[in-house]
């Protein structure tokens, strides 16, 4: 779940690409660590118990995927694989070749069986808050020396995007278990970065891997990746100058406010689809069970105004599932809902018979971004006319994220970041049965549509199903789409290479960044 500059091409998903060199990174010495700063926070260190930005920014720099992707770049392109294509052409079975002479840092030889243990290990921990989702069409991995292959329960042309994920990190059989997440400050991967020291909450210090064989071109400096509790308090160790880069994010009224002219630092300002929705659960005894009382919430949030007040215009309205930028892409939710319309949502709670106000319990992650500013935003939108009664609630983030996955929250704001260029990106997590959100949503016709438009090599023909999707979701209301926004990286003159640190491929790149 990346922020994001997307560039949507016509993907051919065979990928070979024999005698790709592997790339070791060696310090400069030239000037010390470089120090990253962001709000975002690490759930796990263990890849089969995180689905975040946070975890997966760390994810990217100290375990290897088979794949990866380039800066720019549309289609996966292999990192600890040395080739990996479809076998066939029914898009159901994924083969990969590993290159040899990968090493773990306890010196165990990575094979295929310890991609196999990967992979199978996500789907048999299924944590609650883990990326086992991005797999629900995988059926089983079989290993063979240095071959893996994937058989596909139904075509996924994805496939291979969600193998460059987070998600398809790879980690060291012997230290992991197969059944349980590992706890401690751990890790063991073969990444570009070797972790050194982990404080939860407070940093990371990674030093470059010398034994790193992968995609990754960089000098190798050091990096220290800094996190703070709110956007303000990162903001002031930025103006203290005690971090090198920002990434994710700084107080809506600081970006609104910076400038690429000004010469005291650098910013990357790249055309985003990062999203963020409200989910409202739907479960029967949740006060928002009647999807007449979802749609009469609908008809009463103004995304005009959060953009404009609380995100002081550096968030666009967004009125659908899949951004703009992205196939698909359709302004259904505008369809439906055009403008806020208290008599409209009134007759719609009149019929479903329900006694107004309704009351529910909206819940959020302190400190993460504007969550407390935009929460109570919409509290005031929304009990305008008396129609709903709000009730706030702010939680830590590892705790707001097991409230709601535990069904404890009736409406929960959460914002999403691509974890690749693709609109199934965007629907299967969100809105598909048993996906990462957790509201209790499922529909037999939106899991078919997703599944259909998988088995489209050529992407651009999905656009039919896509459109579909939104238009049911629109109709359904498990979620309300609320805006939409560009990603920033702001660096200091004596570092470059920000430009390539986040660019929408969910590729986290610590070692792009250089002193000058």
């Amino acid at each position: 779940m990346r922020s994001v500059r997307i560039r949507i091409l016509a993907v051919v998903l065979v990928l070979v690409a024999i005698g790709i060199g592997g790339w070791q990174l060696l310090p400069t010495g030239g000037g010390g660590s470089i120090t990253v700063g962001t709000t975002d926070a690490v759930t796990a260190l263990d890849p089969a118990g995180a689905y975040d930005a946070g975890s997966w920014d760390l994810f990217s720099n100290v375990f290897q995927s088979l794949l990866t992707f380039e800066p720019g770049g549309a289609a996966p392109v292999p990192d600890a694989a040395r080739s990996c294509a479809f076998v066939g052409t029914g898009l159901t079975t994924y083969r990969c070749t590993l290159k040899e002479g990968i090493t773990f840092p306890s010196g165990h030889t990575m094979t295929a069986e310890d991609v196999k243990f990967s992979f199978d290990r996500v789907r048999s921990i299924d944590s609650a808050v883990g990326p086992a989702p991005l797999f629900d069409m995988l059926g089983s991995v079989d290993a063979e020396g240095l071959t893996v292959t994937f058989h596909l329960s139904s075509p996924d042309a994805t496939f291979p995007f969600k193998v460059a994920t987070g998600a398809g990190s790879i980690v060291d059989r012997t230290r992991y278990s197969g059944h349980s997440l590992r706890t401690g400050n751990g890790v063991d991967g073969s990444g570009p970065y070797t972790l050194k020291t982990y404080t939860k909450d407070q940093r990371a210090v990674l030093t470059p891997n010398s034994r790193y064989r992968g995609a990754a071109r960089s000098k190798g400096e050091s990096a220290v990746v800094r996190y703070y509790a709110t956007p303000a308090k990162l903001d002031a160790a930025w103006k203290a100058k005690k971090v090198d880069v920002v990434a994710r994010t700084l107080p809506p009224k600081v970006l609104a406010g910076l400038s690429p002219s000004d010469p005291g630092h650098r910013v990357t300002e790249a055309a985003g689809a990062e999203t963020r929705n409200l989910y409202l659960d739907v479960r029967a005894g949740s006060p928002l069970h009647d999807r007449r009382v979802r749609q009469a919430l609908a008809l009463l949030v103004d995304r005009d105004e959060l953009a404009a007040t609380t995100y002081q215009g550096t968030v666009d309205p967004l009125y659908s599932l899949i951004p703009a930028g992205i196939t698909g892409h359709t302004d259904s939710f505008f369809d439906a809902y055009p403008k806020p319309d208290p008599a409209r949502a009134k007759a719609l709670l009149t019929a479903a018979g329900v006694k107004t106000p309704v009351r529910f319990t909206y819940g959020y992650a302190k400190g993460r971004d504007a969550a407390g500013a935009e929460a109570a935003e919409l509290k005031r939108q929304l009990e305008r006319g008396g129609l709903f009664q709000v009730t706030l609630k702010g939680y830590e983030w590892t705790d707001f994220q097991k409230r709601y996955a535990d069904g404890e929250l009736d409406a929960y704001a959460v914002g999403w970041v691509a974890d690749f260029p693709d609109p199934d990106n965007f629907t299967a997590p969100l809105v598909g049965t048993g996906g990462s959100m957790k509201n209790g949503y499922s529909s037999k016709d939106v899991d078919r549509r997703i599944q259909d438009s998988r088995q489209y090599a050529d992407r651009s023909r999905t656009e039919g199903d896509f459109r579909a999707v939104q238009d049911d979701v629109a109709r359904d209301v498990p979620l309300v789409p609320l805006w939409q926004r560009k990603d920033y990286v702001l660096s200091s003159e004596a570092v470059g290479g920000g430009q390539y640190l986040s660019d929408g491929t969910g590729v986290f790149r610590l070692w792009s960044l250089d002193r000058i």
